[in-house]
């Protein structure tokens, strides 16, 4: 009879160690979703504020459109020379966080 009393509380602890460790799993699980999540939130911030960084830069170039993904910089647009391309992609590319700068910039036709 002492042996089924004993045998029944090690098959008790063995659950509730088990359940304690997938109980701590399933919090690490959501807490590291919560940072992703907070990541990608900052990434998002931070892709804001390079594309305002920009756009502040380029002010004198209203027709070139700037979005930008995860650090990565698209141009879009026309403009009046290569020259006028090439310095907006320099002025992106000299941006702190950019990655990669895309040009989508046409020259427009005289």
């Amino acid at each position: 009879m002492m042996t089924n009393k004993l045998i029944a509380r090690l098959m008790v602890a063995t659950a509730l160690t088990a359940a304690a460790a997938t109980g701590t799993a399933f919090a690490a699980g959501q807490q590291d979703a919560a940072l992703a999540g907070a990541a990608k939130a900052g990434t998002a911030t931070n892709d804001e504020a390079i594309t305002s960084k920009i756009k502040a830069s380029l002010a004198d170039q209203k027709q070139i459109g700037v979005t930008t993904a995860d650090g990565v910089v698209t141009l879009s647009g026309s403009v009046a020379s290569t020259d006028v391309g090439t310095k907006a992609i320099q002025v992106a590319s000299a941006v702190p966080g950019v990655k990669e700068v895309k040009s989508e910039l046409t020259v427009a036709s005289k």
